[in-house]
């Protein structure tokens, strides 16, 4: 079986409205050792219709998994990504969200950073003079605010944890995706709590990469909801409580 160098797994839950149809076509016109899974997640809109109207031109490189209920942006991913590592041979897996508001050429760009030692890496809307990362205002204020308080958790120097584009070799991808998330939409956290158990705090950072994002826009109708920033403590304190016992 041909090695393909990268998978993207997407997550989609009813994304008829923001799924941007011509993007994803624009990109496999000009790459061709990519493929992305995406994962229906009980969608009850037009997700599936759209999707397949992408795939109609592209069949050799997105596929689609189909989930009869909706289990949330954690158990999306970890269904997409056992499904590449059991089914597959790539020589990266990474996950996106379905607005790209990380590109498909990002994503690509930051898959390139995963070599030699390096065996995750990682977006960060870091605003800086040759970028651009569009945030609404209050986003970027709660985003920092939650960013810190990660960090401070992890005990690591992590500008961005829940930027939406992170990219694994399979070995790594496969230990942290064998079991089951706390949460639906902190799994992110989680995914950096399993990796220090895996290579140790002293370790770790020889082996994850936090790359700056050239471009970054932010998209309306999330699927989080903005009262998810109260519960959010509480599964942080959950998550926590979990990985340091």
């Amino acid at each position: 079986m041909n090695k393909k160098t990268l998978a993207i797994v997407i997550p989609c839950y009813n994304e008829a409205k923001r799924l941007p149809i011509e993007n994803y076509k624009s990109f496999f016109k000009r790459v061709h050792d990519a493929s992305i899974f995406f994962v229906n997640d009980g969608s009850n809109d037009q997700t599936e219709k759209l999707i397949e109207e992408i795939r109609k031109d592209f069949k050799d490189n997105i596929h689609l998994i189909s989930l009869k209920k909706n289990k949330g942006k954690a158990e999306a991913v970890s269904t997409g990504f056992n499904h590449v590592l059991k089914n597959y041979n790539f020589k990266k897996i990474a996950f996106l969200d379905a607005d790209l508001a990380t590109s498909l050429e990002e994503c690509y760009r930051l898959a390139k950073y995963v070599e030699g030692e390096i065996y995750l890496a990682f977006g960060s809307r870091i605003l800086k003079l040759d970028n651009n990362i569009k945030r609404k205002w209050y986003r970027f204020f709660l985003g920092r605010i939650i960013a810190t308080v990660i960090s401070k958790s992890l005990k690591l120097s992590i500008y961005d944890s829940q930027c939406g584009c992170k990219i694994f070799v399979p070995h790594l991808a496969d230990e942290i995706f064998n079991h089951p998330f706390l949460s639906k939409w902190l799994f992110d956290v989680e995914i950096f709590f399993r990796a220090i158990k895996i290579f140790g705090k002293e370790n770790i950072k020889k082996h994850i990469k936090e790359i700056p994002l050239r471009e970054w826009v932010d998209t309306p109708d999330s699927k989080v909801s903005p009262w998810y920033f109260f519960r959010l403590w509480w599964d942080l304190y959950k998550i926590s409580k979990k990985y340091k016992n």
